[in-house]
């Protein structure tokens, strides 16, 4: 790495460790003669693949190895895939952070968490300024997203302009925050603008994303539809301009907004401290749910995508300690299903309906409105700041793909599929793929991170799949099993299935041992290993299975 790091000290580059390939875990890195800045932090949520394990964050070795160089974090916005691993990652850094008064607030408590609000330095700018760190010139803009100042960075440096896009939308009416300032965006490209690295959530849909307003009055209409029974609405804790708008709507209706969810909580407070959400009727406690009429509460609650431990979940099994559904109630879902969550959501819907409960989605009504930019939204960005060089990050594979295609559809110069790890210089010369940096992803697991392709969660994973095995085989100083062996099962096939298990299991074990040899018996670890691949070669015939399996050799003296 010594040259890699040698030819970094002149030049412009650009190296995702996260977001890139991928749809969250955001972690974006310039370097400008030899010193880095960091873009986002953040992290992405498990799946099945990666059991008991809620939360991933991308590997950051690489760039912690070279942390005197890290200049600084810079924090778009706060949603969890761009801030959510600042404070579990920062030790590695140790470094500052910049970021606008919300965000702020939100990556506090999140230190604070951790332990580590002492340590931190995190300084606030106000969206829509500017700032210098080393080589690079930051201005901030501002751009619609739901949530409260995201801001889009135009990088200047001395080999050209980058614009960093963050998460965006063309929002004429976002409820909370400023429009777009496409104005400053325009000023800010004239100079020309070397390379823009965009969002591609939503760039296989046609046309605009769709206006937070339009929601609301979607929503509006829906609950004059309602007259009657308890509504609870679902949505992202995060989504501040959906906060608002429900909040709006169920003052429309006279109905009190009940917040149900500690996120949610949080979310409203730090919003509140930032001068947001502080034009609505006070928020009410779950605790003081029951007091308020069946058809004068709207119960705003946490687990949209079907979460085991969220505010919904809990209220469909009925093992929430101060909210309950009944028939003739609606649960208005007011959010899109994240890829890979389906099979969990349907299956609440499900639940609830089976309650006597009406289920409203997207599917269904027009309840929600993407935060990110459609094709329409991307060409009209395109038009403005007209880069000479397009790099798609904020997507899979087939998203870069796809937003590289419709970059050079529109004249762009140079548009690069990049993905985690690649460090690609933009100048001088031509843009070009220059090498390949190690990167990943690490499981937030008790007490601290782990690899989520090592050997811990392997284990984990066959243990899951296959089940696990233990066994005691009792040997005599002459190197006979006297007795017979003891074996347990723990997931590995249900045994009231198999009657004759036991005693086959039993069976082969004493068969394969007395084929050893004389000296082989002898030894503990070989037949230890000869009782392993025994018990092993009969769940493979028998289920198809490699369980993990642990067997113990006690060797005795007969008296």
């Amino acid at each position: 790495m010594g040259n890699l790091d040698a030819s970094l000290k002149n030049g412009l580059y650009f190296l995702p460790l996260g977001g890139s390939g991928e749809i969250g875990m955001n972690l974006n890195l310039y370097c400008c003669n030899g010193k880095w800045v960091m873009i986002d932090c953040g992290i992405s949520f498990a799946d099945d693949r990666a059991p008991g394990i809620d939360v991933i964050v991308p590997d950051p070795t690489w760039i912690a190895e070279r942390r005197a160089d890290l200049l600084a974090i810079i924090v778009t916005h706060a949603h969890e895939d761009h801030v959510g691993a600042v404070a579990r990652l920062w030790p590695q850094f140790q470094c500052p952070v910049y970021t606008s008064p919300f965000t702020a607030e939100i990556l506090a408590l999140k230190l604070a968490e951790e332990g580590l609000e002492n340590d931190v330095e995190v300084n606030v700018v106000a969206p829509g300024s500017s700032m210098a760190i080393g080589d690079f010139h930051i201005d901030f803009v501002d751009l619609t997203h739901s949530i409260p100042e995201m801001q889009a960075l135009m990088i200047t440096t001395p080999y050209g302009r980058v614009l960093h896009s963050g998460d965006w939308k063309l929002d004429p009416d976002p409820v909370v925050g400023p429009a777009s300032n496409l104005v400053k965006m325009q000023r800010v490209s004239e100079q020309g603008v070397l390379a823009m690295i965009c969002d591609s959530t939503n760039v296989f849909k046609a046309g605009v994303s769709g206006s937070e307003l339009d929601v609301q009055d979607s929503l509006d209409v829906i609950l004059g539809g309602i007259p009657t029974g308890r509504i609870a609405v679902t949505t992202f804790a995060s989504n501040i301009a959906r906060l608002m708008t429900i909040a709006s709507v169920a003052e429309r209706h006279d109905r009190h907004v009940v917040l149900v969810g500690r996120s949610l909580h949080r979310m409203t407070e730090a919003a509140k401290r930032s001068g947001y959400l502080n034009d609505l009727p006070p928020f009410i406690d779950e605790k003081d749910a029951s007091h308020i009429p069946r058809d004068k509460i709207l119960l705003l609650c946490t687990g949209s995508q079907g979460e085991a431990r969220g505010a919904m979940a809990r209220i469909a099994r009925g093992e929430h300690a101060h909210i309950a559904l009944d028939p003739g109630d609606t649960v208005i879902f007011s959010s899109k299903v994240i890829p890979g969550n389906e099979k969990t959501l349907y299956a609440l819907h499900n639940q609830l309906t089976e309650k006597g409960i009406e289920v409203i989605t997207e599917a269904d009504e027009f309840v929600h409105v993407s935060g990110h930019p459609a094709r329409g939204e991307l060409t009209d960005m395109y038009g403005i700041v007209k880069p000479k060089i397009a790099i798609p990050v904020h997507g899979e594979a087939r998203h870069i793909r796809a937003h590289c295609e419709l970059a050079r559809s529109l004249g762009v110069e140079q548009a690069i599929e990049i993905t985690n790890g690649n460090i690609l210089r933009l100048a001088p010369g031509d843009a070009e793929i220059i090498a390949d940096v190690p990167s990943g992803r690490l499981a937030v697991d008790a007490g601290g991170l782990t690899p989520l392709d090592g050997e811990f969660l392997s284990t984990r994973r066959r243990l899951v799949f296959n089940g696990a095995v233990s066994g005691v085989v009792l040997v005599n100083e002459k190197g006979h099993i006297t007795e017979d062996p003891i074996i347990r099962l723990r997931g590995v096939v249900d045994e009231n299935l198999f009657p004759e298990l036991q005693k086959e299991l039993k069976a082969q074990i004493i068969e394969r041992h007395n084929q050893l040899k004389k000296q082989e018996k002898l030894d503990d670890e070989k037949v230890e290993e000869t009782a392993h691949n025994a018990v092993r070669r009969v769940f493979r015939r028998l289920a198809g299975r490699r369980p993990i399996t642990d067997i113990y050799v006690i060797r005795f003296e007969e008296e």
